[in-house]
């Protein structure tokens, strides 16, 4: 993270309260901080709803990390469905049913 700045505005705060950041930051979260000199800090953060913080813990993360670097250099090929029911047959254990739909 770099603390080199790009540019420099001055706002006014208005009666109620709020500044305008530009059309670039509608819609976006920010974090704010207050430091004790009085500045303020915004900085565009994304988050992570809940039910998805596992992706982010090991040893998802990486996996997920291997499978995306896995599809970035592997071309896609079409499946012979056939030969991949055939696979799935011989993997399943025996004594296992199948569930129907």
């Amino acid at each position: 993270m770099s603390s080199e700045i790009l540019s420099s505005e001055v706002k006014t705060v208005g009666k109620s309260g709020q500044i305008s950041l530009g059309k670039s930051y509608a819609g976006k979260t920010l974090r704010l901080q207050r430091r004790v000199d009085g500045s303020i800090v915004l900085t565009a953060v994304a988050l992570v709803p809940e039910s998805q913080l596992w992706t982010l813990e090991e040893p998802h993360r990486s996996a997920i990390a291997e499978g995306l670097a896995w599809a970035a250099k592997t071309s896609p090929a079409e499946s012979d469905l056939d030969v991949l029911l055939e696979q799935a047959s011989k993997r399943r254990k025996p004594g296992k049913a199948r569930a129907s739909s």
